[in-house]
């Protein structure tokens, strides 16, 4: 177990805002883009408050359109019905629906060079791609599947909501349910899915999220440096610059991301670990789980599980749940467990 975890006082607000039952938070109470550009100042750069409210804005709800991303097949609802309605004319919908419920518990062992004694053998409890207001039931399902599992730092690595626009609030109930069955501490970074807004409620319930920032966690007296970016896949309003400013580079770093699209930039970072999901590993796969689409521009090989690429070492999430439709089809969803080793 860790024996101390220690924030840069510049930060940390998880501190200053402690939990709070999500009874007192409602959609109506979401911050303003003025509350919440006080609420994060210091935390992000003007540009990046402004980009991130500007694109969310502008796209929502979008199917085609210009900007970062042309086709955007989350908000093509009719599509999703034509697919439901091909998996039921196939008898795969309902065996489809059961797959999506049995989430998998995967250990993946990581080896690092240089690992300090101290972190030998820490086990980081990764969920990624929760979309976890798609079916009422599935915060339940979820939560109870965490239960029991031995970690010392749970991370998460973006989509909390099943729409990229709208409401967030049943998303944010939704995460309340699980923090329930989750211990401290907690870090996370957004997705392509979620809204800025949703941080102050996150972090109000205890999930730190990390918005191009890093934070040391110390252990034993060694330190591991544990760093976030924002969505580097839609929004691409990541800033790795930013986030190593207050990294040593002589220190393990790892480095949460929604995708695994920004593998060549951690890599030459130097960071030893990257944490992402976003690919779903491609959710509806051929047999022998090789993936139709998985909707991320890097090489196949990273669209799931562990990989490697120069000195760093990657992990790409299948997700905890589903998007677009209900099922899992040779994919099954995942939450995993990664324990750190000397190399």
């Amino acid at each position: 177990m860790l024996n101390a975890v220690a924030i840069a006082q510049q930060n940390s607000l998880v501190d200053r805002h402690p939990r709070v039952l999500f009874s007192q938070i409602s959609a109506k109470t979401l911050p303003s883009d003025q509350d919440l550009i006080e609420r994060l100042n210091g935390r992000l750069a003007p540009i990046h408050l402004r980009q991130r409210l500007g694109i969310e804005s502008d796209d929502q709800a979008r199917v085609f359109g210009q900007g970062l991303k042309f086709f955007h097949l989350e908000n093509w609802y009719s599509v999703h019905s034509l697919i439901r309605t091909s998996l039921r004319i196939s008898l795969l919908l309902e065996r489809g629906r059961r797959n999506a419920r049995r989430i998998e518990l995967r250990h993946n062992t990581v080896p690092i060079s240089g690992l300090p004694d101290a972190f030998e053998g820490l086990k980081i409890l990764h969920l990624s791609d929760l979309h976890i207001d798609m079916d009422g039931d599935f915060p339940q399902v979820l939560a109870e599947r965490v239960q029991g599992i031995d970690y010392d730092i749970c991370v998460m690595t973006g989509d909390y909501r099943y729409k990229t626009f709208g409401s967030c609030e049943a998303a944010l109930k939704g995460l309340e349910r699980l923090r329930s069955q989750l211990k401290d501490p907690i870090y996370a970074v957004l997705g392509n899915h979620d809204s800025l807004k949703m941080v102050p409620a996150m972090e109000d319930l205890g999930i730190r999220v990390l918005l191009n920032e890093s934070v040391a966690i110390n252990r034993g007296g060694a330190v591991l440096h544990l760093a976030g970016i924002d969505d580097p896949h839609y929004y691409r309003t990541d800033n790795l610059e930013r986030t190593c400013d207050d990294i040593d580079r002589g220190n393990v770093s790892v480095l949460l991301a929604h995708s695994p699209e920004i593998y060549k930039q951690a890599a030459h970072a130097g960071f030893n670990l990257l944490l992402c999901g976003h690919t779903h590993g491609g959710q509806i796969c051929l047999p022998g789980q090789w993936p139709i689409i998985y909707d991320a521009k890097c090489p196949r090989r990273m669209a799931r599980g562990a990989w490697r690429y120069h000195d760093l070492q990657g992990y790409t999430s299948t997700g905890a749940g589903s998007s677009i439709v209900e099922v899992r089809i040779n994919c099954p969803p995942e939450i995993a467990v990664h324990c750190l080793r000397h190399a």
